[in-house]
C-alpha cells in the first residue's frame, strides 16, 4: 500500500484562493527539478547534498523547502520510490532479497529490510510470501449506505469498504495478501466496527485497527480519527494538524487510501470552498454520511 505521497508539489494555494508570488513560483520550480532527479536517479541513492546542488541551494535550505512544499523530507521521497520499486521486482520475478537490494541501488538485504518495516509495515520476506501466515476473517453486511465488506485479522479491523458485487470485494482484499488464509467468518472486531451504524455508540471506543501504510499516511490517518462526529475538516486543516501546512495534495493523496471506511472518517474531509469533493465511494454516499452523522449531532 505504501505510496509515496506526492505526485507534483503544490502549484498555488488553493485554500486561499491566491495566486503564488514570484519567490514562490522559483521555488515550486526548484521542487519541480528536485521531484524528477529523484526519480530519475534513486538508483544510485545521490545524497542531500548533491541534489540541492542540481537546483542550486544550500542543503539546509533544500531540506527545508522540500518538507514544506512536498510533506515528506528528500530522504523519505527516495525511500518511498526505492521501496516501491523493490515491492515491483519482487512481485514481477523470482529474484532474491539480495539481488532486490543490489537492484534498487540500496548496500544490502538489512537496509531493504529496515525501509520495509519502516513504510511497509513488514519485513520483505512477509511481503514477497503475500501474508502467507496471516488469517483474515471478513464477511458482508447491509449498511445503511450498502452494502460494506469488513475484515479483520487477530490485531483488529485491516479492511473495510462499501462494495455491492461481492466477487469484486474478495478479489480487492486478495490483492492486498494473496497468500494469506482468508475466512468468512463473523469475530468480535467485525461486530464490534459494525456499532458505527447502531446507537450504541459507546463500544467503538474498544474497535482496534491493524493498518499497514506509510508513516506520512498512518499520521494523516489518525488525524482524521481527531475530527468528531457531525464536524468536517478540509485537506488544509489536516495538513496544518500535521505541521505540513503546504501539503494538501499529500494529504488528499493519504486520504484517498484510507483503507477502513466510516471508521476512520475520510467522508468528513470537504474542500475549502464547501464543494463536497471527491469521496472513493462515491459523491452521494458521502453526502448520505455527512448528513446522517450531522442528524445525530456531535457525540
Amino acid at each position: 500500500m505504501a505510496e509515496y505521497p506526492l505526485v507534483k508539489p503544490n502549484c498555488h494555494n488553493n485554500e486561499q484562493g491566491i495566486n503564488m508570488n514570484r519567490n514562490e513560483r522559483i521555488n515550486y520550480d526548484r521542487i519541480e527539478v528536485a521531484i524528477k532527479y529523484i526519480q530519475q536517479h534513486f538508483k544510485q541513492q545521490p545524497s542531500l547534498e548533491k541534489i540541492s546542488k542540481v537546483v542550486g541551494i544550500s542543503p539546509f535550505h533544500f531540506q527545508r523547502m522540500f518538507s514544506d512544499w512536498a510533506g515528506v523530507s528528500p530522504k523519505k521521497f527516495m525511500q518511498y520510490l526505492s521501496v516501491e520499486y523493490a515491492k515491483s521486482l519482487l512481485n514481477s520475478q523470482p529474484i532474491s532479497l539480495l539481488d532486490a537490494a543490489y537492484e534498487t541501488g540500496l548496500s544490502g538485504t538489512s537496509r531493504l529490510h529496515d525501509l520495509f518495516v519502516k513504510i511497509e509495515g513488514m519485513t520483505p520476506g512477509e511481503f514477497k510470501n503475500g501474508g502467507e501466515s496471516l488469517v483474515i476473517n471478513y464477511g458482508f453486511f447491509e449498511s445503511p449506505f450498502g452494502k460494506i465488506i469488513v475484515a479483520s485479522t487477530g490485531k483488529g479491523i485491516c479492511h473495510m469498504v462499501f462494495e455491492e458485487d461481492e466477487q469484486k470485494a474478495i478479489y480487492d482484499l486478495n490483492l492486498q495478501f494473496p497468500n494469506a488464509e482468508y475466512k468468512e467468518k463473523l469475530d468480535e472486531s467485525q461486530k464490534r466496527a459494525l456499532h458505527i451504524f447502531s446507537d450504541n455508540w459507546e463500544r467503538l471506543d474498544k474497535v482496534k485497527l491493524h493498518l499497514k501504510g506509510t508513516n506520512f499516511q498512518l499520521k494523516v490517518w489518525e488525524t482524521l480519527l481527531k475530527v468528531p462526529q457531525g464536524n468536517l475538516s478540509t485537506y488544509g486543516d489536516l495538513a496544518k494538524a500535521i505541521k505540513k501546512p503546504k501539503a494538501s495534495r499529500a494529504v488528499g493523496t493519504a486520504v484517498g487510501k484510507n483503507p477502513v471506511a466510516i471508521l476512520i472518517p475520510c467522508h468528513r474531509v470537504i474542500q475549502a470552498n464547501g464543494n463536497i469533493g471527491r469521496y472513493m465511494w462515491g459523491k452521494t454516499r458521502k453526502s448520505a454520511i455527512i448528513g446522517w452523522e450531522a442528524s445525530k449531532g456531535s457525540l
